[in-house]
């Protein structure tokens, strides 16, 4: 049988007392254990055994790799139902309108839901200053009560690529992000101007178009996002914008079809609306002309 080595407390390579700290079983050596009548007569024939205390921190070392017990509540924790929105099913309609939208419309009896998504969207999304995927959001109320709605908590499953999972961006925090790069990408442009006095007419043109549209942008941002907000019979309509990140190392290229998922998190229960990009192959919209 083979001797078993287990490895001292505070063992060090250059220890000179490393080998008296190593402690060496050999099955073979092991003294005999008596039949026993009881747990105190089985515990004395190891009672004086040096190698006993190594075996005890050994034992507790293993047990710190078990899972924690409070882990167990996580797993217990039960995900809320989904209703996902499925075309030719109670409640779900689809429309492809003259403003150049998808329509998906998803009713309960207490609420209806109307997402609209820009069939040009993917095209957009790298036109702007800021990188970002947005669907246009209208939530009716028609019960009694109340309903609350936590845009933040909304989320964009990018099928297509991995499966990445993106939450709503915060509008706040975008739009000082936005002004932080704003500011940056003008101090550069300074700089240059300095480095360059023949460029500058170029420079500043571009500052002033660059500048108009990070203006007209904060004001999307802040203005027409949809955020936090309980709807009742006094207030029974929220509608505003949901913004994701596109920037993902997983996110690349844009497929086609392109396939997307948005869930939003309403009392009870999570809202599924599968988007496809276009909605069919060769889909065109005739857009009507803006007034």
């Amino acid at each position: 049988m083979r001797p078993v080595f287990f490895l001292a407390p505070n063992f060090r390579a250059g220890d000179a007392n490393t080998r008296s700290r190593i402690a060496l079983l050999d099955p073979a050596l092991l003294p005999p254990i008596p039949l026993a009548d009881s747990l105190k007569s089985v515990r004395r024939p190891f009672s004086n055994q040096p190698a006993l205390p190594y075996i005890a921190s050994l034992a507790a070392f293993m047990l710190t790799l078990l899972p924690s017990a409070h882990a167990a509540p996580w797993k217990d924790k039960t995900p809320p139902p989904t209703l996902r929105w499925a075309e030719g099913r109670a409640g779900c309609t689809f429309s492809r309108d003259d403003d150049g939208k998808y329509r998906y419309s998803l009713w309960t009896p207490d609420y209806g839901v109307i997402l609209a998504v820009d069939s040009q969207e993917l095209e957009k999304v790298h036109r702007r200053v800021e990188p970002f995927f947005s669907v246009e959001l209208t939530i009716r109320y028609r019960g009694k009560g109340s309903l609350e709605f936590d845009a933040g908590k909304s989320t964009l499953e990018f099928t297509r690529h991995y499966k990445v999972i993106q939450s709503s961006l915060d509008p706040e925090s975008f739009a000082q992000k936005t002004q932080n790069d704003a500011d940056e990408r003008e101090h550069e442009a300074q700089r240059e101007i300095e480095k360059h006095p023949e460029r500058k007419e170029e420079r500043e043109k571009f500052l002033q178009t660059y500048e108009k549209e990070i203006s007209e942008f904060l004001d999307f941002v802040t203005k027409r996002t949809l955020t936090a907000t309980t709807l009742d019979p006094s207030n029974p309509t929220a509608h505003g914008w949901l913004m994701f990140s596109t920037q993902s190392k997983w996110i690349g290229g844009w497929k086609k079809p392109e396939e997307f998922v948005l869930r939003l998190p309403m009392p009870g229960r999570v809202l599924e609306f599968p988007i496809a990009l276009p909605a069919e192959q060769g889909d065109l919209i005739l857009r009507r002309r803006p007034q």
